[in-house]
């Protein structure tokens, strides 16, 4: 069965709105993008374009891109270190102004990503959500979301994942211009980049029987 009209015609813009402003930020945005690419590699160490696979709309995986902001620091095992212990003051100011974020723009031009929508987690994370929580893979997933303007890293999973299915239920342009705003908003103010007490966002272990 084939989708409304209108749903086609909204997803058609929205896709049209990615292309072209992804397009635009990767070309006028290549200086910034280098000079990153250079401080990453200086600061943190090679390879600085940090690639993994993450599950897209309807599950299927893609392999995202990012900046990497954590170092290869290990024990005396070779076991690498917690994310606390690897994560530096350059690498936290990555993430807290999102720069760490732009080679995601690639994956908006490539079809993989949206500029708004749900957050792509980790793979394994998907046998883990509850049906409610696994409808956040119904829509592409997004550099920012609705989920980041209302706490970010901050808030619980069990939040977030409500976010993220109420923006499935309620997506439309209008409210992803909103979003978008917002997000600049949120990260010139540097809020919700961990949650508290950690440096990046505590492992999702599921939210009991499903």
């Amino acid at each position: 069965m084939s989708a409304p009209a209108h749903i086609l015609g909204r997803d058609a813009v929205k896709r049209a709105f990615d292309i072209a402003v992804a397009a635009c930020a990767l070309v006028l945005g290549a200086p910034v993008f280098l000079t990153v690419f250079l401080l990453v590699r200086a600061r943190l160490g090679s390879p600085a374009i940090f690639i993994q696979d993450r599950p897209g709309k309807g599950g299927r995986i893609f392999r995202i891109y990012k900046f990497r902001t954590l170092t290869d620091a290990r024990d005396q095992g070779g076991a690498l270190l917690p994310d606390a212990a690897r994560m530096t003051s350059f690498g936290r100011c990555l993430r807290a102004t999102s720069l760490d974020e732009l080679p995601e723009l690639w994956n908006v031009l490539k079809g993989d990503m949206s500029l708004v929508g749900p957050r792509p987690l980790l793979v394994q994370y998907l046998p883990l959500y509850s049906p409610e929580q696994a409808r956040r893979h119904e829509v592409r997933p997004g550099i920012t979301g609705w989920a980041q303007i209302n706490g970010r890293n901050a808030t619980s999973w069990e939040e977030r994942f409500r976010l993220d299915v109420w923006y499935v239920d309620n997506r439309s342009f209008k409210l992803d211009l909103k979003i978008l705003l917002a997000t600049f908003a949120k990260v010139a103010r540097s809020e919700g980049i961990a949650a508290e007490g950690a440096a990046t966002m505590p492992p999702f272990t599921g939210t009991g029987p499903r």
